[in-house]
């Protein structure tokens, strides 16, 4: 337990104030110049003093160039985490012009093998990590196709660097792995009684029951996400039409049942005002024959074609 006290305790970030660069430079310069001069002014001295002007001109020279070493801009949202003899020295994160330890070298496992100072700093700048399509069951064990788009920041530099071997890999896998977890808890679609969440249909909630399940995940690396949304959903292709065809087949026999509401509805009207207003009297057999016909009017697919009837009611 201790062990990992000190572990935890060497990953804490520690912000540095470093001098400004300005002055370091000048003197950086002033003494290249003097070195310089030096090997110069070497040139016209004898042979008692040529030896110590030369060595001392290359000793300047030398100090000057590794003074030069420790010379670093951060540009604004940039972070550039320092180590020194392999240990975690501090993280700059105030853009600027500085001078630090020139022992010190910048430090970012995500910039893989460049040694370019613009790929050593890290960016903490808000960024998108849009995860390929990947084929998931749903609760019910239907494949399906899900896709999401996180956007995401570094707010603590030493757990990215040092707490995971590449944050920026580390958070790809981290999102695969929460997209399965939460699909495989929600239906793809809203279920008959319609009282529980489902991917397409409670978009808002599963996209911050996302964010908090990835948030979770990536907390060690220092990762901060900002919103996690649902991209890409669709039955997976071996599915897809069956699936479609279930969807319309609800689609119809939702529109049906409304139809025949509304029908009932109109006919029970049509008989009441009949009999309120004393128009006609039908005894159970003729409104029995007039329900079937309006009925079959009001529900058909087709216009119904008239007939006039110029006989007898009876």
């Amino acid at each position: 337990m201790e062990n990992m006290n000190n572990a935890a305790k060497n990953t804490d970030e520690k912000i540095l104030h470093p001098k400004s660069g300005w002055g370091m430079l000048l003197l950086s310069l002033l003494l290249l110049a003097a070195g310089i001069l030096l090997l110069i002014f070497s040139a016209g001295m004898g042979d008692a003093w040529l030896a110590v002007m030369v060595v001392l001109g290359v000793v300047v020279i030398v100090v000057a160039s590794f003074m030069f070493g420790g010379l670093k801009i951060v540009n604004p949202n940039e972070a550039l985490v320092l180590t020194l003899f392999g240990k975690y020295h501090g993280t700059i994160k105030k853009e600027g012009f500085f001078w630090v330890n020139p022992f010190c070298s910048s430090f970012n496992p995500a910039a893989g093998n460049m040694a370019a100072s613009s790929r050593r700093k890290i960016s903490l700048k808000a960024m998108t990590l849009n995860n390929e399509k990947q084929k998931v069951n749903d609760e019910e064990g239907n494949p399906i196709e899900i896709g999401v788009v996180v956007i995401w920041r570094v707010v603590d530099t030493a757990k990215a660097v040092f707490d995971v071997e590449n944050f920026v890999s580390y958070i790809s896998t981290q999102c695969d792995a929460a997209i399965r977890q939460v699909a495989r808890q929600y239906p793809y679609d809203v279920s008959e009684n319609g009282d529980e969440k489902s991917l397409r249909g409670s978009s808002v909630e599963i996209a911050e029951i996302l964010k908090k399940e990835i948030q979770s995940r990536v907390e060690i690396a220092g990762i901060e996400i900002s919103e996690a949304r649902i991209a890409h959903l669709a039955y997976a292709p071996e599915i897809a039409a069956a699936m479609l065809q279930r969807q319309q087949a609800s689609a119809i026999i939702a529109a049906r049942q409304k139809i025949v509401d509304g029908a009932v509805s109109m006919v029970e009207m049509a008989l009441k005002k009949l009999s309120d207003n004393g128009i006609v009297e039908l005894d159970e057999e003729r409104k029995a024959a007039m329900v079937s016909n309006l009925l079959v009017v009001l529900c058909g697919n087709k216009d119904a074609q008239p007939v006039v009837n110029s006989g007898s009611l009876y």
